[in-house]
């Protein structure tokens, strides 16, 4: 391990905390494996978004970039001693498998019988549904104990009671999860064929367009990443206190890159974008 860091473990029944003094000022970072889309497959997602961003310029629709990310109650490391391009695998766990699955289980069953938070009393983790609608900050966040059809398919119809009553189109843009693509869904896309669909980006390509990713890193950030917490409700209202902070000042500025000039006038004006002619044949692959 590199001679730069100095960490100090402290083992208690449930967390694991890791101060790492030489990188107490570095963002937070975890990495996680992916891989890079095919180059011709993320061309075509930039001009099939920047086609959809050009229609909500005009007004004929609201485009939103929806994502979903997971929060661990347990302290994480900062960025330091493993490469980039691979995961990072820690020698100690805070908490063994069965433990988690234990906790997992707990938080489920208590979740479904009295759906609120105050009644949860153990987990290792929750999850955050978020969208954010293009030329503005403002997210529009779920915290949910499981991200599933069921939790995606209760924020639709919150995304509808907010922009149901607009009159216009609602574009939400997803990644090819398999969430997002769940047969639990089709009632409700069905309820709201026409109203809210589904653009789907090519395979791989769910990290390097949707604006949401660099939004999650700087939340988790001011979340507290490399510090744990010893019940999972207050990780909920610490995420609860920063996602509204960030609705009266925002911690993350959106940069929203503008159109290029040379982009075809008849693919901006379609009002349905054709899929990707290399996501099967990516996915495949």
């Amino acid at each position: 391990m590199c001679s730069k860091l100095s960490c100090h473990v402290v083992d208690r029944r449930y967390s694991l905390m890791v101060v790492a003094s030489g990188f107490a000022n570095t963002p937070y970072y975890r990495p996680t494996g992916r891989l890079d889309p095919h180059p011709a497959a993320l061309a075509y997602a930039s001009l099939a978004l920047a086609a959809l961003e050009y229609r909500a310029r005009r007004g004929a629709s609201i485009l939103l970039y929806e994502d979903e990310t997971v929060l661990w109650r347990l302290a994480l490391p900062r960025a330091g001693w493993w490469r980039k391009g691979q995961r990072a695998r820690l020698p100690t766990h805070p908490l063994s498998p069965s433990q988690i699955k234990r906790d997992e289980s707990l938080k489920r069953q208590a979740w479904l019988q009295y759906r609120a938070w105050s009644r949860i009393t153990s987990g290792g983790l929750l999850s955050v549904i978020g969208a954010v609608q293009y030329g503005a900050s403002t997210v529009f966040y779920k915290i949910v104990p499981h991200c599933d059809p069921e939790a995606l398919r209760q924020y639709r119809h919150h995304v509808m009671h907010i922009f149901g009553t607009t009159g216009n189109e609602v574009m939400m843009v997803v990644d090819r999860s398999g969430i997002h693509r769940a047969k639990k869904l089709a009632s409700t896309l069905a309820q709201y064929a026409g109203q809210l669909p589904f653009h789907l980006l090519p395979a791989h390509c769910g990290h390097h367009l949707p604006p949401i990713e660099g939004f999650w890193r700087v939340m988790k950030a001011a979340i507290g990443a490399g510090r744990g917490f010893s019940a999972l409700q207050q990780l909920y209202w610490r995420t609860r206190q920063v996602l509204m902070a960030h609705q009266e000042r925002p911690i993350y500025a959106f940069h929203w890159q503008p159109i290029p000039p040379r982009t075809s006038r008849a693919l901006l004006y379609l009002k349905q974008i054709p899929p990707c002619p290399l996501c099967k044949r990516v996915e495949q692959s």
